[in-house]
């Protein structure tokens, strides 16, 4: 991704939570991203084009945020809160803060359903990737790492789209994590329980 494009991405997330996707023209994005018409309409045809380069954009930053900190993340359980803020809990937190967050979401929802498919494929493989050591324990549960993957991104996704607030929403994250933990690694003792 050029700095161009980034720079463009940058200025219509902002806009976008200011005013909305519906509101924003692409004059909008041209004077807050510091851009001619032409140099934006050069990369982006439409907002539906910076609305699927928003989410690569997200999904880029957030894989790459991850890869780096999992070397430093000692066992499953700080992997997979690792995974959970950088996959659900941030973009949560970014929705809430927005005044037009209902129309951001269907603004994405409505035409970016490839890539919103792709960046969760991306985070199913990261998922996958963690649970890999655990196979057996988990295949021995009745599972696959292929399956609970599937299962954890869809569930913390739903999680953060039907929570009733941030709390409901951590402490859905929380039963996930525990639910993988014990098809990863069997159940766990009650000393665990008091450290989370």
């Amino acid at each position: 991704m050029t700095e161009l494009e980034k720079t463009v991405l940058d200025a219509a997330l902002h806009v976008f939570s200011r005013y909305g996707v519906k509101r924003t023209s692409m004059g909008d994005l041209c004077e807050e991203a510091g851009v001619s018409r032409q140099t934006l309409y050069n990369r982006f045809r439409n907002k539906d084009d910076i609305l699927r380069g928003l989410i690569g954009r997200y999904t880029e930053l957030a894989l790459e945020e991850i890869a780096e900190e999992m070397p430093h993340t000692p066992d499953l359980a700080a992997q997979l809160d690792l995974i959970f803020d950088r996959m659900v809990v941030r973009g949560y937190d970014t929705m809430q803060a927005m005044p037009n967050a209902q129309d951001f979401i269907a603004g994405a929802n409505a035409v970016s359903q490839e890539a919103l498919q792709c960046s969760a494929g991306r985070f199913r493989g990261v998922i996958a990737q963690v649970l890999m050591p655990y196979e057996a324990s988990i295949t021995r549960n009745g599972l696959s790492v292929e399956a609970l993957a599937d299962f954890i991104q869809r569930s913390a996704k739903a999680a953060g789209m039907h929570a009733l607030d941030r709390d409901h929403f951590l402490a859905q994250l929380r039963t996930l994590k525990q639910l993988s933990l014990t098809a990863a690694l069997g159940p766990v003792p009650d000393a665990i329980h008091k450290e989370d």
